[in-house]
């Protein structure tokens, strides 16, 4: 990883009505994708930026889960199962402000068809959360592709186990890209604010 030091900056309020955090080029990226979309279709990011804290919560929510689901669970395989979803804090892209989870809505901000709630796990969605996934109607397909063309198109990568999202500049990017380096690493919750 080589940190590019470049900045966070809150998306607009028609992108992210929460105030999403993301890198400069990460949300120019996301502003450019979302104005190839055809009229009446709009992006809508609900996260993006995430603290260290918070993804060491929702990592040690999900074992939960895990572990309830397959009880006496041995720590390499509960790693194994609990990073297709949530990615473990030294690596994930939403510390770095590099990813959003994100999807479609129409003209009075109703989410579009996409086959599956956003977060839903692999386990409660019966692995429709995969960005591929068998089982979804042709509109949630058709909606995942728009997503892919878009976001695509300005370079932005899909983690394929949840079709919601997206990166750019992360680790994850960079081995799927080829590209020689990360540009973004983890960020305090510090320089955030």
């Amino acid at each position: 990883m080589a940190e590019s030091g470049e900045p966070l900056v809150r998306l607009p309020r028609e992108l992210s009505p929460a105030g999403a955090l993301v890198r400069a080029g990460l949300a120019e990226r996301l502003i450019a994708a979302d104005r190839q979309l055809p009229a009446g279709v709009r992006l809508r990011v609900v996260e993006g930026f995430r603290p260290v804290e918070q993804q060491r919560a929702i990592i040690a929510r999900y074992d939960g889960e895990l572990r309830a689901l397959h009880p006496g669970i041995d720590a390499a395989e509960l790693a194994r199962l609990s990073s297709r979803f949530v990615a473990p804090v030294e690596v994930a892209p939403h510390v770095a402000g590099a990813a959003v989870d994100l999807t479609l809505v129409d003209v009075l901000g109703d989410e579009l068809d996409l086959g599956t709630p956003i977060d839903a796990t692999p386990e409660q969605s019966d692995g429709r959360c995969w960005f591929a996934a068998a089982g979804i109607g042709p509109d949630a397909r058709a909606h995942r592709d728009l997503l892919a063309a878009v976001l695509g198109d300005q370079g932005l990568v899909n983690y394929p186990t949840e079709w919601w999202h997206w990166s750019h500049g992360d680790r994850y990017w960079a081995l799927t890209t080829g590209a020689p380096h990360a540009l973004y690493g983890p960020l305090s919750a510090a320089v955030a604010a």
